[in-house]
């Protein structure tokens, strides 16, 4: 059984910190407004804006040292990150969890925060949040709805997701742990202390900005790790801005996947919103989900 952290209440503070790409103090303002209006306090840290002048929010130890403290702060009840793009990888060995299993808060993000969730999955069974992170909240046009859902699941609402039939959909019904995130990042993690384990488990997946061949090859890593062997069902987020060689790859994202798992039988759902797009849903990694794939629609629900 997986541990669920609390959900917040009105005046719960939220920690906002940068463990890997640099992000301008400016992007994360419509956010921090957003969780005020809320009820939530926000805890700023220094990561955000930082004065580095390379890629990264500060040096590997400010990074390190920022989300420690915020994991071992009883007066921050969850943390949310100011973006992804690369290095919490650099630095999640050198993390203490010792008080966070004591007192687990909900750790929310995507893309390279997919290291984190799959460490914290496989070491400790402790729920966590795929979802929006601070710079996310700068276009509420097209992603307010699904900023929603991140104040909604932080409370403890149980959400039911719906999704448009896909041609290559697979129909079915299954139930599991749900688990999953940034293909790239799910494929490196294999063979680490933050791999990760799919048996009968709901496995989602999305990508973005990759060759078609490098999503080919993870995917094939995937299947090679025996990760697609025993799976509930899979869910095929947005793989966006893909890219293909001068000399075409031949297939395009999702042809590529209905290939590879055409000799299994769980079922299928594609175009699902969970991607670097606006449309990108919150999900709990570590709570039972129920999947239901028939012809006119997806519907993904908490348990």
């Amino acid at each position: 059984m997986f541990i669920i952290p609390p959900y917040l209440r009105r005046g719960d503070c939220i920690g906002i910190t940068c463990p890997a790409g640099f992000m301008p103090a400016n992007k994360a303002a419509k956010c921090i407004e957003t969780l005020q209006s809320w009820g939530f306090e926000v805890m700023v840290g220094k990561t955000l804006g930082s004065a580095s002048e390379n890629y990264f929010s500060g040096s590997d130890e400010e990074r390190r040292d920022e989300l420690q403290a915020m994991m071992d702060d009883d007066n921050i009840h969850a943390i949310l990150f100011g973006r992804g793009g690369y290095g919490t990888g650099r630095i999640i060995d050198q993390l203490n969890f010792k008080k966070f299993i004591k007192k687990p808060k909900w750790i929310i993000g995507f893309s390279d925060i997919t290291i984190l969730h799959s460490h914290i999955h496989r070491n400790f069974k402790i729920a966590t949040i795929h979802g929006p992170m601070a710079g996310a909240f700068n276009n509420p046009t097209d992603s307010g709805i699904y900023i929603d859902y991140l104040r909604r699941t932080l409370t403890g609402k149980k959400i039911t997701y719906n999704c448009d039939p896909h041609p290559l959909n697979r129909k079915g019904k299954v139930r599991g742990i749900l688990v999953g995130g940034n293909l790239s990042l799910l494929a490196n993690a294999i063979g680490t202390k933050s791999d990760f384990d799919t048996r009968s488990k709901i496995l989602f997946i999305e990508e973005i900005g990759e060759f078609l061949y490098s999503a080919d090859r993870m995917l094939y890593q995937l299947n090679r790790a025996g990760k697609l062997n025993n799976i509930a069902g899979l869910i095929v987020g947005g793989f966006t801005e893909m890219k293909d060689t001068e000399r075409i790859f031949g297939k395009n994202i999702q042809q590529i996947i209905k290939d590879l798992i055409d000799k299994y039988d769980f079922p299928v759902c594609f175009d699902f919103p969970v991607s670097h797009d606006p449309k990108n849903v919150s999900l709990k990694i570590g709570i039972e989900y129920e999947l239901s794939v028939s012809k006119n629609k997806t519907i993904l629900k908490e348990i």
